[in-house]
């Protein structure tokens, strides 16, 4: 198994676990929420056959510092992406975004300067409106759902990721994305998240997408109970340039879902074959 945690970086936000592996051209893997690096873990030994993939938990998530006091927002996280492109030194790699890191590279890219060979966004939060009626709920009442007993907390936690899932993946994938929020400090750190979602920060960045500096493939799980097709093809249409593929029979999380088929995808864009 190629995905490890085997680095410690220093951001302003906090320690981030990080780790590389294989070897060629530098590409970059910015998971979302409420995920960690591990939902890479199943297109890592592929993609390390022909790039040097590089990897973090961001502030807040999976293995990374998750403070009382820390602030995870997307200008926060925008901020630390750089940070890691500067620690590992990284020019201009190529990036695979899911979910918030959609926005996260994004504002990186766009706000921060980073500059990407090849982009791939998946299944992103990049535009308004990108809360449901629970995430809405939780924002508001954090302090209630932080006094839940940890049974019932788990229980949270487990229903809010099956709800992102539309194929069956591994059981024992699926504990390791629940088990960084079980602890105290990820119970806390979960509710943080609902509590600092701001829509603020993709609305400052969404007039600016057409001016995305590198070629860009957008691909969507068609059946993403969480983020609409239809926010999928809107996205699209803020930025003509790209291509765009869907997933049929695909929920929110394609790269546990159908990684053969997003390795498939990723592997005939990056390597630009016949794509712009």
């Amino acid at each position: 198994m190629s995905w490890k945690l085997d680095e410690t970086v220093e951001t302003s936000a906090g320690a981030v676990a990080a780790g590389q592996f294989g070897s060629g051209p530098a590409l970059v893997l910015a998971h979302g929420w409420p995920w960690s690096s591990f939902s890479w873990h199943r297109i890592i030994p592929d993609l390390a056959r022909r790039y040097r993939v590089h990897w973090y938990d961001m502030p807040g998530y999976g293995r990374s510092d998750k403070g009382a006091e820390q602030r995870t927002s997307l200008d926060v996280q925008g901020k630390v992406f750089a940070e890691m492109l500067a620690h590992w030194d990284l020019e201009q790699p190529m990036v695979v975004a899911h979910d918030f890191g959609g926005a996260t590279t994004l504002r990186a890219h766009l706000l921060h300067g980073c500059e990407f060979e090849r982009y791939v966004l998946m299944n992103v939060v990049a535009m308004r409106p990108w809360g449901s009626e629970f995430f809405d709920h939780v924002g508001r009442h954090v302090d209630a759902f932080l006094g839940l007993p940890p049974h019932i907390h788990r229980a949270v936690v487990e229903a809010y990721i099956k709800g992102a899932i539309v194929n069956g993946i591994d059981s024992g994938d699926f504990e390791k994305l629940v088990e960084p929020w079980l602890a105290e400090e990820g119970r806390r750190s979960f509710y943080r998240q609902f509590a600092q979602a701001d829509e603020k920060y993709t609305a400052e960045i969404e007039p600016a997408f057409g001016d995305i500096r590198c070629p860009v493939k957008i691909i969507w799980g068609k059946d993403d109970p969480w983020i609409p097709l239809e926010r999928g093809k809107a996205l699209h249409a803020l930025i003509p340039q790209a291509s765009f593929e869907t997933l049929p029979g695909v929920g929110h999380l394609p790269q546990l879902e159908a990684p053969n088929i997003v390795l498939e995808r990723l592997n005939a864009f990056l390597s630009c074959d016949g794509e712009n």
